[in-house]
Parts: C-alpha cells; structure tokens; sequence
C-alpha cells in the first residue's frame, strides 16, 4: 500500500471543508447545519493531521485531538439546544428562531 502524499490531503480537506460550508449556507435545518459544521470541523482535522505528517511532527495529531473534543462539545450543546426548541418550535427551520421571545 503506498502513502497519500499531503497535498492530495490537503486537497481533500479544502473540498470537505467548502462541502461543508455550502451546507451551512444553502440548507436551512437545524440539525443538517450541524452535520455540515462537524464536516467543516472533520476537514481541518485533517489539514492539521496532513501538515504534521509533512513537517514530520505529532502537533498536528495533538491539534486533531483538540478539534475531536471541541466538536464533541458543539455536538452536545448543539443537540441539547435543538431538542429544547423543538418543544417549543414545531419545525427545525432556522428561520423560525427569530420568532422566540427573551
């Protein structure tokens, strides 16, 4: 089996991460939103994984592990917020958000 060499890796985290942010932008559900965020997330892992690989240093496996436990804590906080509106909210549209009184 041969390596993948770190720009075809660097390659593939940019494609993620503008996947990711047009399903930011172009979708309007909640929980696609955060799908699209953990991809965007997911992609600099990767580009952080790539360029330690290139340089030949464990920082960037370091950093990947510092963007899993922050995507671990948006998920958590993110789902949390969206099962608490969708009691009150019957839909998952986020443009319904701007309608909630506080």
């Amino acid at each position: 089996m041969g390596t993948v060499s770190p720009q075809n890796a660097i390659l593939l985290a940019a494609i993620l991460f503008a996947l990711g942010l047009a399903g930011v932008l172009i979708r309007r559900n909640l929980i696609f939103m955060l799908m699209s965020i953990e991809i965007m997330l997911n992609a600099t892992g990767l580009a952080f994984v790539a360029g330690g690989a290139r340089w030949g240093q464990p920082d960037g496996q370091i950093m990947f592990l510092l963007v899993l436990t922050l995507a671990a804590a948006e998920i958590s906080v993110g789902l949390a917020l969206i099962l608490l509106l969708q009691t009150r909210r019957p839909t998952l549209d986020s443009d319904t958000g701007n309608t909630l009184r506080g």
